[in-house]
């Protein structure tokens, strides 16, 4: 658990870094839609950069903790990183919290210790190998569908990329625990390890087009529920996750609980349009 918390700090911080990097490359009139030279373009800002190197760090983090925890317990902690992102949007960014913000913060880390005081160890099941073909196949389908999402209206674009970046992540999640062999013939022969691939690279590309512009409120929300719902049921229901004995009511309440208190800041997600680059010395304002 210290670990997933660990993760959720790294990707919390990592956002705002990001949101900002993903604002301050956007080039005027350009489409709304997956823009693949976006990406180049914010890896030459620093911001963007440095979130990468945070994510990295995250995704150790990340890997380490579903070696020993339920998928459930490690999604809900990422989906914490939203708590993160607010403090540091209002330490970095001069971002302020109303006191009900400051309470959803509360309520993400009262959920997280039900979650905590209920889980279980990761569950044993190795998972079939249709399994493994299938998240290599909603990895490949999450890019298609991504791609498509620009030609939609603003709002549903949003929803459509920030649930699309979620599952991609969900899609991670999974793989991590499907790869039980990692000599190297087996790694290039399990298709999990390309879903992770794909399903990791396609969710960096479409939450950088969701943080460029669009409601990234919606775009951030969505990916909360794509990254949490859908690889906890997997978890459960395919790979054995479990909870401790008669505690399965407080692991689905803080569940939910942890959740909800994200998806009240999934603002956050976004940096103010108006964040100043640091000025450089010698040069005209």
């Amino acid at each position: 658990m210290i670990c997933a918390l660990g993760s959720a700090v790294c990707f919390g911080t990592a956002s705002v870094l990001q949101a900002v990097a993903a604002r301050a490359a956007a080039e005027p009139g350009a489409g709304a839609g997956v823009d693949p030279a976006l990406l180049l373009r914010a890896l030459r800002q620093w911001r963007y950069v440095a979130g990468l190197a945070l994510d990295g760090l995250g995704f150790v983090f990340q890997i380490i903790a579903l070696r020993s925890l339920p998928i459930y317990a490690v999604g809900a902690a990422l989906a914490a990183s939203l708590a993160v992102t607010a403090v540091v949007a209002a330490r970095l960014l001069g971002v302020r919290l109303s006191g009900t913000e400051w309470t959803a913060v509360a309520v993400v880390c009262a959920g997280l210790g039900m979650l905590g005081l209920s889980s279980g160890e990761e569950g044993h099941a190795a998972g079939s190998d249709a399994l493994r073909w299938w998240m290599l196949g909603i990895a490949v389908g999450i890019l298609l569908i991504g791609t498509a999402a620009g030609r939609l209206p603003e709002r549903a674009r949003a929803l459509v990329l920030g649930l699309g970046a979620g599952c991609g992540f969900g899609v991670v999640e999974v793989a991590v625990r499907l790869i039980d062999d990692v000599s190297p013939s087996a790694l290039l022969t399990n298709p999990a390890v390309y879903a992770l691939l794909v399903g990791g690279g396609s969710a960096f590309l479409l939450l950088t087009s969701a943080l460029q512009r669009g409601s990234v409120t919606t775009a951030t929300a969505g990916m909360v529920l794509g990254e949490t719902i859908g690889p906890a049921l997997v978890g459960v229901i395919w790979l054995g996750d479990r909870t401790r004995d008669g505690l399965g009511w407080l692991a689905v309440t803080g569940f939910a609980v942890a959740v909800a208190g994200a998806l009240a800041l999934a603002r956050f997600g976004e940096a103010p349009a108006d964040t100043p680059e640091p000025a450089v010395p010698g040069t005209p304002d």
